[in-house]
């Protein structure tokens, strides 16, 4: 997650068409990948060999809980970069001015002070989605990358029930 729509990791990066030719290489090389994985798998259940068919419907197993992951990862991340794109638009996009380390790390004590101003907006507003975004780029900013998952989802899901759509 960045602060800046199609922007690297922390956000620290100006280069959003570079970013997502590089996530869409990613994806089509993981879903190459499954498919070829996938068919092997497939040929394994041909055979007549009890064990070659054991090993087969494992890969097919993990062949489509592989699909499954990919496919809510894009998914995830096209509906944080619509979210990103709307607060963009109206100007409520947060600017990344975190001060960063030499990794692109935001420095932790910088990080925990924004968190906890955010933390405030969501706990005002915790009908809005778009305090829940923000918040999910602080959590992100701190290093806490499973939270701000959760928050991005709580974001989308406010935005979704706020246009009327399942």
């Amino acid at each position: 997650m960045s602060h800046e729509a199609g922007n690297g990791a922390g956000g620290h990066r100006q280069r959003p068409g570079r970013d997502r030719a590089w996530a869409v290489g990613m994806t089509v090389l993981a879903a190459a990948f499954l498919i070829l994985i996938g068919w092997r798998g497939l040929l394994l259940l041909r055979t007549d060999s009890a064990v070659a068919v054991g090993i087969g419907v494992a890969v097919v197993v993990v062949t489509v809980v592989g699909a499954w992951v990919l496919w809510r990862s894009v998914l995830f991340g096209w509906r944080m970069q619509t979210l990103a794109r709307i607060l963009e638009a109206e100007g409520g996009l947060p600017a990344d001015e975190l001060p960063r380390r030499p990794s692109g790390r935001a420095e932790r004590d910088a990080a925990d002070a924004l968190f906890a101003r955010r933390q405030a907006e969501t706990e005002a507003a915790p009908e809005e989605w778009r305090t829940w975004f923000r918040l999910s780029l602080a959590y992100d900013d701190a290093g806490d990358r499973g939270r701000a998952r959760e928050a991005a989802r709580t974001a989308f899901t406010l935005y979704r029930d706020s246009q009327g759509r399942l």
